[in-house]
């Protein structure tokens, strides 16, 4: 519309220039040849008062003759006429003094001297009307006008119903890519407008069957791929616990029972088993939590809410001067092995994180369902994450775990907390609980 606009209003200014340029010449031609009939009737009377014996009389006569003759009047010596023109009216009202002024219309009065005699007498005056000539001129400049404000008008619905013609579909193309850069690839975008978005927009709808392809397939690698690190985390700690375990046990025992044999005289001796005993009594605690990070035992027998207070628990005895809080929903008990696991998992990870880097006073985990989601959230007051947010291994693992279940992963950082906040579905979980509640 400002293009179109501006062309407008230049087209009226060219117009404007032309009529103050070429108006007044025009107006002056047009009056010429009245002005020199003015001037013969004036040579013709003077001509008849000379060869008139009563020229009196003649002029007489010739003034009456002249009647209400505004182009044409006689003025006798001494006297004045009313020489003012008057408003020019025209069809479509009265002719704007701007207008008139715009024309800059010449002075094209004329005076023709009368004489009787050898003296002067009067003049013929001539004083020709431009009303008709104005007049056309502005019904020529409001017919210009109007036409021009007609055809921008026009050329403006014209342009504004082909540009939404075409806009609507971009915007269902711009907002389509938008979801496919959000990861939804299941709502396609309709194909309408001109036959290149047209075109686009099922190339589009292609790329996005393509990518959904492609996303179930990651999404079922990397869900094996946890299932296959979940296994084998299960059997190495079934070795640890049947290899590793008895082994331990074994030791300990046949160093206490070394004690129970050694002398009163025998110190060193005595000191050197103690040393044996207390340093297989660590090698068992560290076995115990090796087998817990390895293999959560308290999920399948106490359920998840019980193995995640079992966690904190552990993690507070690690520091004690670390406030713990948490705030666990009870229907997670009812979510299936792998959602399950991967709560526990993220849980776990962060809350090894906080205990490592987050040099913390206080940390808060809540996991709760909400809809068809399982939101999880572990936040700290510590010193917070690098600025560049790379994610490490334990990161990584449980970025991949979310991506598995089709979950999100986020590290936030508001209000001077440190937060870890991942997204799970429900899935069929959900359900199944909503049917035993009721």
């Amino acid at each position: 519309m400002l293009p179109l606009g501006l062309m407008f209003v230049a087209a009226l200014l060219a117009g404007a220039v032309s009529l103050r340029i070429f108006a007044s010449t025009q107006l002056v031609e047009e009056i010429e040849p009245a002005a020199r009939s003015a001037r013969a009737v004036a040579a013709a009377l003077n001509g008849a008062l000379q060869a008139s014996a009563n020229p009196h009389a003649t002029l007489d006569a010739f003034v009456q003759s002249l009647g209400t003759s505004e182009a044409i009047q006689f003025r006798r010596l001494g006297t004045s006429l009313d020489l003012h023109p008057h408003a020019v009216q025209a069809p479509l009202g009265r002719v704007p003094d701007w207008f008139v002024h715009l024309l800059a219309v010449p002075e094209l009065r004329a005076a023709f001297p009368i004489m009787i005699e050898g003296k002067q007498v009067g003049d013929i005056v001539f004083t020709p009307d431009m009303s008709a000539d104005i007049r056309e001129k502005w019904i020529g400049f409001l017919a210009i006008a109007w036409s021009g404000i007609t055809l921008m008008l026009l050329t403006a619905a014209i342009a504004h119903f082909i540009a939404r013609s075409a806009l609507q579909p971009l915007q269902n193309l711009g907002d389509g890519l938008t979801r496919m850069r959000t990861g939804d690839y299941e709502h396609l975008i309709a194909p309408a407008g001109p036959p290149e978005i047209r075109k686009s927009a099922q190339e589009a709808n292609e790329l996005a069957r393509t990518l959904h392809h492609l996303s179930q397939d990651n999404r079922n690698l990397l869900r094996r791929i946890v299932s296959l690190q979940d296994d084998e985390r299960q059997d190495m700690a079934r070795e640890l616990h049947d290899e590793l375990g008895p082994l331990l046990f074994g030791i300990r025992a046949n160093t206490i029972a070394l004690l129970e044999s050694i002398s009163a005289g025998e110190a060193e001796i005595r000191s050197a088993a103690e040393g044996i005993l207390q340093s297989v009594e660590t090698l068992q605690q560290a076995n115990r939590r090796i087998l817990d990070a390895l293999r959560p035992l308290y999920i399948e027998e106490l359920g998840l809410q019980k193995s995640i207070e079992t966690l904190l628990q552990n993690a507070k005895a690690q520091a004690p001067d670390l406030k713990v809080t948490s705030q666990i929903d009870s229907t997670l008990n009812e979510a299936d092995g792998l959602l399950s696991q991967t709560v526990y998992r993220v849980i776990q990870e962060a809350v090894t994180n906080v205990l490592r880097h987050a040099k913390a006073s206080s940390m808060h985990v809540a996991a709760r369902r909400d809809g068809p989601e399982v939101i999880v959230e572990i936040s700290d007051d510590g010193v917070g994450f690098p600025a560049d947010r790379r994610f490490g291994r334990g990161l990584t693992g449980m970025l991949e775990r979310a991506r598995a279940l089709s979950g999100t992963l986020e590290l936030l950082r508001e209000a001077g907390r440190t937060s870890v906040r991942c997204r799970l579905p429900a899935g069929d979980s959900a359900a199944q609980t909503g049917s035993k509640q009721s």
